[in-house]
């Protein structure tokens, strides 16, 4: 069933003429009856009759008329959505990112996308970099932005986007407020408190193992929340990338001998083909002004 064939079918039960509906269908008379006929053959019924120069609606053509003019209506509603999201009138991108990403780092990108593509609906996901990679490879995620000690699997495709440094988070008068950048060594003692969600913890904890620092591990969580107002409450120190949005009550000093760094990626699937909307996105991720390079010792699996 073609769907101009309902169209002017429709179009002659709206005039009853066959002359003005092929006029209004804007295709020849003999065309438009061929059409219909060919509906009519594959319905297996008359839907319209014409007697001496009038037409008349049958009682089959009565009843398909409201279901074939939902069939049409359908199916040009498909059509206008399909246009929207192929020219970003309306489209969305699902994007994930990992949970301890900056949101500060995202703003400025975030609103200048908005203002270049304001059809578009962004939607963040947050996770780890388990659970993202899972949820890419699945077609949960168009694309996703984050950091893994380990690298991606060979199946992803990834794009540097900006190296931050860890810095060292402790309370107001704590002892290392007097010092602009903290050595490793320096934090032998310490109450340490362990953010379970980041991705680069246990290789944390290894590098102070490796500078013969000692530290009392005395709380963890997995909400950054919660760390962070146990430091500002003096129950310990922390490490966290340098473009995390801190607390009140927070400072924070670059970690030396080593300074250590980690790499923020763009992360695909190789080979996957984008929408025109998650096209846009990866584009205006990978031409956006992120930060210069740090430099330092970039932390491996332990």
């Amino acid at each position: 069933m073609e769907m101009h064939h309902i169209r002017y079918f429709l179009a002659v039960c709206e005039t009853l003429n066959f002359t003005r509906a092929a006029e209004k269908c804007n295709v020849t008379q003999p065309a438009l009856s061929r059409a219909i006929q060919q509906l009519e053959d594959e319905i297996g019924g008359l839907l319209l009759r014409r007697e001496r120069g009038l037409t008349h609606i049958t009682d089959l053509g009565a009843l398909l008329r409201p279901r074939l003019a939902q069939i049409l209506e359908s199916a040009e509603g498909a059509k206008h959505d399909a246009k929207r999201f192929l020219t970003l009138e309306q489209a969305s991108v699902t994007l994930g990112i990992m949970c301890t990403v900056g949101p500060t780092r995202f703003t400025g990108l975030l609103a200048d996308f908005q203002a270049r593509h304001p059809g578009i609906e962004l939607k963040l996901i947050e996770g780890m970099p388990g659970a993202l990679c899972e949820q890419l490879g699945a077609g949960e995620l168009d694309v996703a932005i984050m950091s893994d000690p380990d690298g991606f699997p060979e199946r992803f495709n990834s794009h540097t986007l900006y190296r931050e440094r860890f810095v060292l988070a402790f309370p107001f008068g704590h002892r290392f407020a007097a010092m602009s950048e903290i050595p490793v060594a320096a934090i032998h003692g310490e109450n340490y408190l362990r953010r379970l969600n980041c991705e680069y913890r246990d290789n944390l904890l290894s590098l102070c193992q490796v500078q013969h620092v000692g530290l009392h591990l005395a709380y963890a969580s997995e909400r950054e929340d919660w760390i962070q107002n146990m430091v500002a409450g003096g129950l310990g120190i922390c490490f966290i990338p340098e473009y995390s949005a801190v607390l009140p009550g927070i400072k924070t000093r670059p970690v030396v001998e080593p300074d250590v760094w980690r790499e923020i990626s763009l992360v695909t699937v190789s080979g996957r083909r984008f929408s025109p909307a998650v096209a846009a996105f990866v584009q205006a991720v990978k031409s956006y002004k992120w930060a210069p390079p740090a430099s330092g010792a970039r932390l491996s699996a332990a």
